[in-house]
């Protein structure tokens, strides 16, 4: 029996000035569940992604049509806390970015910033977000050390530890694993098998290669039009679009 869906997505056209990212884009995210948005640059993916967490809303002459609802409840709603939604639907970014601070507190700057002071309960915060990232075993004894002495791979599962710590419940992902090593990527892609069971991810692949070996549910974006979407097993073998199958087997992109 599929998910409900966490993010519904309807009618969705986005403007940046005159050019025209996204074209009337309809699409279901189920919860608990990897969801994968790919295709070649330029099809308008990272901008649907940034749009579920409003990111967008910091770039002048942009506009929009259509509504993104979370939970049912539209995510541009007059009044709605921004804020509130950002610790709801966290970011990844393709760059590692650790703040220059220790391991420890990369990871509770933000229950602090949220108002948690309390140390003990930010311990626990702390190591429950390493181990779901999966990096737990690698730097627990070292929680003081910089955050920047950790290798790039340890880097990016780092800042996802920093967004598990408030505890979201969509993560976004945007090229997560585009600048490390094969074994780094292995990790990661793990953990977030591990972290579907409490989590909704919508992640934008590095390769399409990526996009099979993660996805539950794939989105096969154009141009800034989504030309299919689907089980992730049956997109990637039968795809239903012959632009799908084009990308697929390398005649474009």
């Amino acid at each position: 029996m599929p998910s409900p869906a966490k993010i519904e997505v309807r009618g969705l056209s986005y403007y940046y000035g005159a050019t025209k990212a996204l074209s009337d884009v309809s699409l279901s995210i189920p919860a608990k569940a990897i969801t994968a948005l790919f295709g070649p640059a330029g099809g308008g993916k990272t901008t649907l992604l940034r749009l579920f967490n409003r990111l967008n809303d910091l770039l002048a002459g942009t506009r929009r049509q259509g509504d993104i609802l979370l939970d049912g409840e539209s995510i541009f709603a007059p009044g709605l806390d921004v804020t509130s939604l950002r610790r709801r639907v966290g970011m990844v970014f393709a760059l590692p970015l650790p703040l220059p601070l220790s391991i420890r507190d990369n990871v509770s700057y933000g229950p602090r910033l949220a108002g948690q002071h309390n140390h003990h309960r930010l311990d626990e915060v702390v190591e429950k977000a390493l181990r779901d990232a999966a990096i737990w075993d690698e730097v627990k004894d070292r929680l003081d050390a910089p955050a920047l002495s950790l290798s790039g791979g340890q880097q990016q599962r780092l800042c996802i530890a920093r967004v598990l710590a408030l505890q979201p419940e969509v993560i976004l992902l945007d090229e997560p694993t585009s600048g490390l090593d094969p074994i780094s990527t292995a990790r990661i892609e793990e953990s977030l098998q591990a972290l579907k069971r409490d989590y909704t991810i919508v992640i934008v692949p590095h390769s399409v290669q990526q996009a099979a070996r993660v996805a539950d549910e794939a989105a096969f974006m154009l141009m800034g039009e989504l030309v299919e979407h689907g089980p992730g097993a049956q997109l990637f073998t039968k795809p239903k679009d012959e632009r799908t199958e084009n990308y697929l087997m390398g005649r474009f992109g």
